[in-house]
């Protein structure tokens, strides 16, 4: 357990934010099937990042093998469709929550699609047997409202398909700007894509892989647009204060770079210079918030705990999503937040936060005797949106924080030089 307080002054820095984490997995896998050996500046530190490079250099060298990505959903997604066209004999796992994770809409596609995968245990759910070849390709359908995800590693692979992939998306699309971002990465290599309303196609690549950009390309990876999340939480609950993030753009591929929008409303402004993005603290100009997070669920907890803490009443819809991730976290952020005093009801969808129009001062006047203690429930997130509630109470104890290192290892020793007071073990 960590007990972290907040600065006893405004918070003034300058912090350099770790490569997108959904950026660097995907120019990974592309590079790793088109055997480029590119290096890429700025790469993620996550822990999701780094089980991915590992379970590639085991892939590239052998070819049978377990694979336990732990709790990289991403990962597991994407290692599917690619061990599906990798020749060998793959056993792909996780954690126990990985194994509740459904896979199912995925395994059907590429099943569809030629592959060889079998259910180790729960139909549906990993772990996984793969027996990985050759695939035919061609046309499928695949419902985009499940996961983003299962679209993204679909058209990951979707290159070395031999008849290419006409992938159908059905029903309202989620996280849709993640996929436009697989979409620009596989343009980058000089693919094929089109797209026609719910329809995507990706040409089949016929030269040799080896043969294809064969020189190593440098490029840098934009910073985590989801991590900067907290430092906008953390502005907007710390009057006065200024932060500096490196490496982020504003014409981004990520989804969570909506966030000068919506904290521009909640009371941050944000100015872009070159690539520094400066963040400025202000009083929040609603009241109210009503936002669909639909193609930015990542997000949804931060400004969920974010409002609460100004006394700004929130619906927040679109969070289909979030039912599936490393916990439940409509049921979390319900859970916790109420600790806290928060009036909270869910749907499956959505999450209404009524915090008694209580201001940072009040919330800190009525929890001035009291250290609460946050469930994390091995999400990242939970704790990262949770922790800058500590510049508005006396403090506040948070189980597990080691679970940062999914997404933002350094997430803690930033905090600490910002001024934040962190005791182990408390």
């Amino acid at each position: 357990m960590m007990q972290v307080a907040g600065p006893l002054k405004p918070v003034n820095i300058s912090i350099i934010l770790s490569g997108s984490k959904s950026i660097s997995n995907r120019l990974l896998l592309l590079d790793h099937q088109f055997q480029r050996g590119s290096h890429f500046q700025n790469i993620s530190s996550s822990d999701d990042t780094l089980l991915l490079q590992k379970a590639l250099a085991l892939i590239k060298n052998n070819r049978s093998a377990i694979i336990d990505i732990q709790h990289a959903g991403s990962d597991l997604r994407f290692l599917t469709a690619l061990l599906s066209v990798t020749d060998g004999e793959w056993v792909l796992t996780g954690s126990e929550r990985m194994q509740q994770r459904p896979v199912g809409e995925l395994v059907e596609a590429l099943q569809t699609l030629g592959a060889s995968i079998q259910y180790l245990e729960k139909t549906g759910f990993p772990p996984l047997k793969i027996t990985g070849g050759k695939i035919s390709g061609g046309e499928i359908e695949i419902d985009g409202g499940i996961s983003s995800q299962f679209v993204s590693a679909l058209l990951l692979i979707s290159p070395v398909l031999q008849k290419g992939l006409t992938l159908i998306l059905k029903n309202k699309v989620v996280s849709r700007p993640y996929i436009d971002m697989t979409i620009a990465l596989l343009k980058e290599f000089n693919l094929t894509v089109t797209e026609e309303k719910n329809v995507i196609k990706v040409v089949a690549f016929k030269q040799p892989l080896g043969r294809f950009n064969p020189k190593p390309v440098e490029r840098r990876i934009e910073s985590d647009w989801s991590s900067a999340s907290y430092w906008y939480s953390i502005c907007a609950l710390s009057p006065e204060s200024r932060i500096s993030l490196s490496f982020l753009n504003a014409n981004s591929l990520q989804a969570d770079a909506v966030l000068p929008f919506l904290f521009n409303e909640i009371g941050v402004e944000t100015v872009f210079k070159d690539n520094v993005v400066e963040l400025k603290h202000r009083r929040p100009l609603i009241k109210e918030l009503k936002y669909d997070f639909t193609n930015c669920p990542d997000i949804a907890q931060t400004v969920a705990v974010t409002c609460f803490a100004l006394g700004i009443k929130t619906e927040l819809t679109g969070l289909k999503t979030l039912k599936i991730k490393e916990t439940d976290r409509i049921v979390a952020l319900k859970t916790e937040l109420e600790k806290f005093g928060a009036i909270v009801n869910v749907t499956e969808t959505s999450i209404n936060i009524t915090p008694f129009g209580e201001t940072p001062t009040a919330l800190n006047q009525r929890s001035s005797n009291e250290i609460i203690q946050l469930e994390t429930y091995n999400d990242h997130r939970m704790a990262m949106s949770f922790a800058p509630l500590a510049l508005v109470t006396k403090a506040i104890n948070i189980c597990h924080p080691e679970v940062v290192n999914k997404s933002y290892p350094n997430f803690w020793q930033d905090l600490k030089t910002a001024g934040f007071n962190l005791n182990l073990h408390p």
